[in-house]
């Protein structure tokens, strides 16, 4: 909780992880037909996109899977998710015999979160006074702020609400938004708490 005695205006920023985009990577070639013919539920359709698509239910996240060993996963919603669908993919190629000879590697590529400072924000006072922000209402209701510390990009509406883009962990989801929210309420751009 933030707060300033000046204008009683009181800020609690929230955040929660939307998607996180990985890439996995397996030193080793992949032979998708093999993996299509003995693992059950897959997608493979060469001539419409090159890569084998594998979803998991538990937890809820989709596989790209690529010939050069390389995988895209998507959908989860925390690191902790994303390393357990990764498990349960090795686990299930084995299952079925697919040999898989080395250890993952894990790169977070994108977290998608989105925030909430629980005060309404006045954007064109905001996009004035805030550096690296564009606002054009005409195009798009939010103003788009390219953070430097750390290097996301924040999507934020007059609501308060906001998109984060760009980040590699989860600690720097909740650093952006409370940088905000207490950069927006140095430069007076909030208004009273919505009830």
């Amino acid at each position: 909780m933030i707060s300033t005695e000046r204008d009683e205006i009181k800020i609690n920023p929230t955040t929660k992880i939307e998607n996180i985009v990985a890439t996995v990577i397996l030193d080793q070639t992949l032979d998708l037909n093999l993996i299509e013919s003995k693992v059950p539920n897959v997608t493979y359709q060469p001539d419409q996109f090159p890569g084998l698509i594998l979803r998991l239910e538990k937890p809820k996240t989709t596989a790209l899977i690529f010939k050069s060993g390389k995988m895209v996963v998507t959908g989860a919603k925390s690191t902790q998710q994303l390393i357990e669908a990764v498990k349960k993919i090795i686990k299930l190629l084995r299952k079925h015999g697919i040999k898989i000879v080395s250890k993952p590697r894990i790169q977070i590529q994108n977290i998608v979160a989105s925030g909430d400072i629980n005060a309404y924000v006045n954007l064109e006072r905001a996009a004035y006074l805030l550096e690296d922000s564009m606002y054009e209402p005409e195009q798009f209701p939010g103003l788009i702020h390219r953070m430097r510390d750390p290097r996301v990009v924040l999507l934020i509406f007059s609501s308060g609400k906001m998109v984060i883009t760009g980040a590699k962990e989860e600690s720097e989801v909740e650093k952006a938004v409370e940088n905000i929210a207490k950069k927006l309420l140095e430069l007076g751009c909030l208004l009273p708490k919505r009830e």
